[in-house]
C-alpha cells in the first residue's frame, strides 16, 4: 500500500471495484489494486524525461542497480539519496546507481491541501537536499521505485514488525497523512494503509473529507494484508456493527419516525432516519402530478421530515417510506 500518496484522485470510484459487491465481507480484488496503483507514483521515466529543475543542472539518468534496490526494500533498510528534480507530484531522487521517485504524499515537509503554486514552492525547497528514505515499492519490470522519506523516520526493520503484527481483523491506530477522492490514508507508524471511501461509513460519503482530515488520528480494522506487495486495506466503519443487521428490531412497518432528507431524485427522495440507514420516499406517494414534479423546489437536502415505515428488506437494505404530513392532509 505504501506509495499511493497524491495521484490516486485520478482514480474514479468508478474503477474501485470488489471481489463481491453484494457481500458483507467484500474484499479489494486485485482490479482494485492496479487501478489504485496505475497513476500514484507519476512514472518515474515520465519524471526522467521533464523533471522540473531550479537553481541546478540536472543529473544524467543513471542504470539503476536493482540488486541493491531490492535488497533494500526486503531488509526495509533506511538510504540517503539527493534531490534533483521534482512536479507537481513529488521529487526524484538518486545517488550512486540508485534512483526513484518520493511522492508527494510521504514528504515529512509538504503539508496538505496547498494551492499549486503553494506545492511548487514547497517542492522546490527539497532541491539539492540529502533525504533518508526509504523503498517501498520496487518493480524492475515496470522500471518503478518509489521511496517515502515519512516511512524513513520510522527506522530500519520497522515495517517488517508491522507486517508481523499485522492481521485481518486486528484494530490498529493511526494519523491520517491523506486525503483523496477515492479514500484515507493512514499511517500506521512506517506503513501506510488505506480505508477506501466505501469503508468510511455506514452511510452515504460524498467526499472522504467530510469524515476524516489530515492528522487526525483515526482507529480502524483491518481488512486485508499484503506483504509481498506492501498492501494493507483498512475499514473504520467495521468498528461499529452495521445498522441494517439491527434495524428490524427497531422498526416494524406502520411506526413513524423522524428523518433527514439526504437527497431529491426525479423519482423520489431519500430519507435517513440513522447514520448508515436510508429508505426512499416515492413520487408515486406524493402528491404531485406526473410529468410535472418539482421536488427539489419542495425538499432540501437537510430538512426534517416525519416518515411513516411502509416496507423493510434488510437482505437487498432497501426501506420504503412514506410521509405522515401527507397522509394527515388526505
Amino acid at each position: 500500500m505504501d506509495g499511493f500518496g497524491e495521484v490516486g484522485r485520478m482514480v474514479t470510484r468508478e474503477s474501485m471495484r470488489y471481489s463481491d459487491s453484494e457481500g458483507e465481507n467484500r474484499q479489494p480484488d486485485e482490479g482494485w489494486w492496479a487501478a489504485v496503483l496505475s497513476d500514484e507514483t507519476l512514472n518515474v521515466s515520465t519524471l526522467k524525461e521533464n523533471p522540473a529543475v531550479s537553481g541546478e543542472s540536472q543529473s544524467a539518468p543513471q542504470d539503476k542497480d536493482w540488486d541493491t534496490l531490492l535488497d533494500l526494500y526486503e531488509k526495509d533498510e533506511v538510504i540517503t539519496l539527493r534531490v534533483y528534480g521534482y512536479n507537481r507530484g513529488g521529487v526524484l531522487v538518486q545517488g550512486d546507481h540508485l534512483q526513484g521517485f518520493v511522492p508527494v504524499s510521504h514528504l515529512v515537509n509538504v503539508q496538505q491541501g496547498l494551492s499549486e503554486e503553494q506545492r511548487r514552492s514547497a517542492l522546490a525547497e527539497y532541491m539539492g537536499k540529502l533525504l533518508n528514505l526509504k523503498v517501498i515499492e520496487c518493480e524492475p519490470e515496470e522500471d518503478r521505485v518509489v521511496f517515502s522519506e515519512r516511512a524513513g523516520l520510522a527506522g530500519k526493520g520497522r515495517r517488517r514488525l508491522l507486517f508481523d503484527s499485522l492481521a485481518p481483523g486486528k484494530s490498529v491506530r493511526g494519523v491520517v497523512t491523506n486525503v483523496t477522492d477515492f479514500g484515507v490514508f493512514v499511517d500506521l507508524g512506517g506503513l501506510e494503509g488505506l480505508v477506501h471511501v466505501s469503508e468510511l461509513s455506514w452511510g452515504r460519503v460524498q467526499h472522504p473529507g467530510e469524515v476524516v482530515k489530515v492528522g487526525e488520528e483515526v482507529d480502524a480494522i483491518v481488512l486485508q494484508v499484503y506483504e509481498e506487495t506492501g498492501r494493507v486495506a483498512l475499514s473504520i466503519k467495521r468498528l461499529t456493527r452495521n445498522p441494517w443487521d439491527l434495524i428490524s428490531a427497531r422498526y416494524l412497518p406502520g411506526d413513524v419516525a423522524h428523518a433527514v432528507v439526504t437527497s431529491v431524485a426525479r423519482f423520489g427522495v431519500f430519507a435517513r432516519l440513522e447514520e448508515g440507514v436510508e429508505g426512499l420516499i416515492h413520487i408515486s406517494s406524493m402528491k404531485v402530478p406526473a410529468g410535472r414534479a418539482d421536488l427539489k423546489g419542495t425538499y432540501k437536502e437537510g430538512q426534517p421530515v416525519l416518515v411513516r415505515i411502509v416496507h423493510i428488506d434488510t437482505q437487498k437494505r432497501r426501506l420504503s417510506l412514506s410521509l405522515v404530513a401527507l397522509e394527515q392532509e388526505e
